[in-house]
């Protein structure tokens, strides 16, 4: 069992209550969950004499975090800025106190520790970063850190080995590496808060979104040069059904899209839907290329695809996909996510969606990812 942190005061209590208030409050706002003001922390200003009204205040921050999902809380701190390193200490600092961790709290922990050290490491730091170095960065929240680890954490390595092995988004999402990573997370059982767990959780977490940001990096300037090249031959729309666009999508408007990508997954923000028609569009245009295979169903037959666009060529993609063609290089970093975010609210979103509560495919800003113009078409000799 892993040690049970020691009670807080009640000075520490209403401190970290103050300062959360405002943060709980916006995401029930965000996310529309109907919850009334706590009057004491609306109008907090000095720690009130009467230990009720803090009791009051520390359950209002409790009930209200029970409601809320921990893929709606990754999706909250990802696009807003109300947030800053020293909140998200504050955060873990609520989380890590509780005497009872369940599952939405060990995910909210995990995705909170590889936010702050993502914030807090440099940006030469290199892929073979170790747990000391991790464990120093998170010393604000942990404490020191026997860094003694037990053999069963060694499987993070062989997870992340396998993962960077890998050559696409669609040979990670398919190579049943991600669900070992969230395996190993869910039979660690409260041996995940140990504190050398959780550094190595970490480690883990962050050296994974590298991994994906390096794939997406690939796939999008592969999908760019794949454009460019079918724009050479003269071809001006390709079948992007599978990708769930239409059938005689033009490539002018699939580069804009691409663009908008580039900006929303250099953004801190990013979901398993726009991975998965990432993959897909790069499979149409390999596809559109004389490339790529046609995806086959288990039983062997044909995959269904949706019925074609109407005439005109008009694309029906999803709409956070439309928004974010309308305003490529224009919208802000903050709106393309959004996009995403309304989209998965009205259910717009493609088949076979990758599950949102996996906290593997959130991906933040790292310094690997190279922000540029995508490459421009050659001109024709």
């Amino acid at each position: 069992m892993t040690p049970s942190p020691p009670p807080q005061d009640l000075a520490t209590q209403w401190k970290l209550a103050c300062n959360l208030y405002p943060v709980y409050f916006e995401i029930a706002r965000e996310f529309v969950i109907d919850v009334e003001p706590c009057p004491a922390l609306a109008d907090s200003g000095g720690m009130p004499d009467d230990e009720a009204v803090i009791t009051q205040a520390v359950q209002w921050i409790e009930e209200l975090d029970k409601r809320i999902e921990a893929h709606q809380f990754r999706q909250f701190l990802q696009t807003s800025s109300m947030v800053a390193h020293d909140g998200l200490g504050d955060l873990l600092q609520y989380f890590l106190a509780k005497q009872s961790k369940s599952d939405s709290v060990r995910d909210k922990v995990d995705f909170l520790l590889v936010q702050y050290f993502s914030q807090a490491a440099p940006s030469q730091i290199d892929n073979e970063v170790d747990l000391g170095y991790v464990a120093q960065s998170l010393d604000r929240v942990l404490g020191p850190v026997d860094l003694k680890a037990p053999v069963w954490l060694n499987a993070l390595d062989r997870v992340l080995d396998s993962a960077r092995k890998c050559r696409s988004l669609d040979e990670l999402l398919h190579s049943g590496v991600l669900e070992q990573g969230r395996k190993a997370k869910t039979q660690a059982g409260d041996l995940f808060f140990l504190p050398v767990a959780l550094v190595a959780f970490t480690r883990y977490g962050y050296l994974m979104r590298r991994v994906f940001f390096r794939l997406m990096h690939g796939d999008l300037n592969a999908i760019l040069d794949g454009l460019n090249e079918l724009e050479e031959n003269g071809v001006e729309t390709i079948d992007c059904r599978r990708a769930q666009f239409s059938e005689q999508e033009p490539i002018m408007r699939l580069r804009m899209i691409c663009q908008s990508w580039k900006v929303m997954f250099q953004a801190e923000y990013s979901s398993g839907q726009p991975l998965r028609m990432l993959v897909d569009l790069r499979a149409s245009v390999e596809e559109a290329l004389g490339r790529g295979k046609t995806a086959a169903k288990p039983d062997g037959s044909e995959p269904s695809l949706p019925a074609p666009a109407k005439a005109g060529g008009v694309a029906k993609g999803p709409a956070w996909a439309k928004g974010a063609a309308a305003g490529a290089g224009a919208a802000s970093v903050k709106a393309a996510g959004k996009f995403a975010m309304a989209a998965e609210a009205k259910n717009e979103l493609p088949a076979n969606p990758v599950p949102a509560e996996a906290p593997e495919f959130e991906v933040t800003a790292s310094p690997e990812w190279d922000a540029d113009e995508p490459p421009q078409p050659k001109k024709k000799k």
